[in-house]
């Protein structure tokens, strides 16, 4: 309504209705200020390319509004589209459906959008994992995952996610290009994690994974120690302890979010030598409901640590 009267005031304008008036002089008397009167051809030339001129600027003025319209609409249409494809993607994710979460998020590679391209990061991830996936599509998966953290973390630096599945993909990539490079990404890993926690202190993920960096750390072999103090002049380290508060932060955020933490809650009392509370958490990891091909495998390892005892 408001685009169509701005629209009329233009349009009335043009079709002659009245403008602004102008000082006249006093009629029979001499033009003031010495100069002489203004005929209306003489200040608006032309009268009917003036009209014209008028119409046009209107016409113009009219488009420009409804294009700013057509963009803003498209704007929301667009968002909405988005938080619907994430709904989705949410969905599919919590249901298990690795493939089709894929398929899904796939189509959308090309976003610009941080959440979007995090979650195709996790996604790319998740299908590495499959047991059915063969080892050079794993590759090509790796990599593919680690191109879209970096594009989503470059769209969205305060977003935790993009920082934490940035530092898993590093990790990941690790796998493919040596120990030395590993090791020399520790402390680019370490750092986002960090930060995912600090950007969101409830992520029993976050906090899980950087257990999981100390734990790594903790139980460095010797060789890779050495080659450690080559990169670094003070190479990263930690202790079963500290991963152990990690592990234990991750549970208290979110308890039996997830069977791999309370495996490796097992795992690290195991180290400690406290048989007692290694079994405790070690039955909990064995007794979690399998939703995923890695709960089964963690269950598998539960039960042959309790064996083991």
């Amino acid at each position: 309504m408001a685009l169509a009267s701005r629209a009329w005031r233009f349009l009335s304008l043009a079709r002659g209705a009245p403008g602004p008036r102008f000082p006249a002089r006093t009629p029979g008397g001499p033009a003031q200020c010495g100069l002489r009167p203004f005929r209306g051809s003489e200040v608006i030339g032309n009268p009917g390319i003036f009209k014209r001129g008028l119409l046009f600027s209107a016409l113009s003025y009219l488009g420009f509004e409804t294009y700013q319209v057509i963009s803003q609409a498209a704007v929301v249409h667009c968002t909405a589209k988005v938080e619907e494809i994430l709904e989705q993607a949410d969905y599919l994710y919590e249901s298990g459906e690795t493939e089709k979460l894929y398929q899904l998020l796939t189509q959308y590679k090309e976003s610009k959008d941080a959440e979007l391209l995090w979650r195709l990061a996790r996604a790319s991830r998740d299908r590495a994992q499959l047991s059915r996936t063969s080892e050079e599509e794993k590759k090509l998966l790796v990599y593919e995952a680690l191109e879209y953290a970096k594009r989503a973390l470059e769209k969205d630096d305060s977003s935790s996610a993009a920082h934490k599945w940035y530092a898993i993909c590093i990790s990941d990539v690790g796998d493919y290009e040596g120990i030395k490079v590993k090791i020399a990404n520790a402390y680019v890993i370490k750092e986002h994690f960090e930060k995912a926690i600090e950007l969101n202190p409830k992520d029993a993920t976050s906090i899980h994974l950087m257990g999981i960096w100390c734990y790594t750390f903790a139980e460095m072999p010797w060789y890779q120690r050495r080659i450690a103090k080559m990169l670094f002049a003070t190479p990263p380290s930690s202790t079963y302890e500290e991963a152990l508060g990690y592990f234990h932060r991750a549970e208290q955020v979110d308890p039996n979010f997830y069977s791999k933490n309370l495996l490796l809650l097992g795992k690290t009392y195991l180290k400690l030598n406290n048989k007692k509370l290694a079994i405790l958490w070690l039955m909990k990891a064995k007794d979690y409901p399998a939703h995923t091909e890695e709960d089964k495998q963690i269950q598998t390892e539960a039960a042959q640590l309790l064996t083991s005892l």
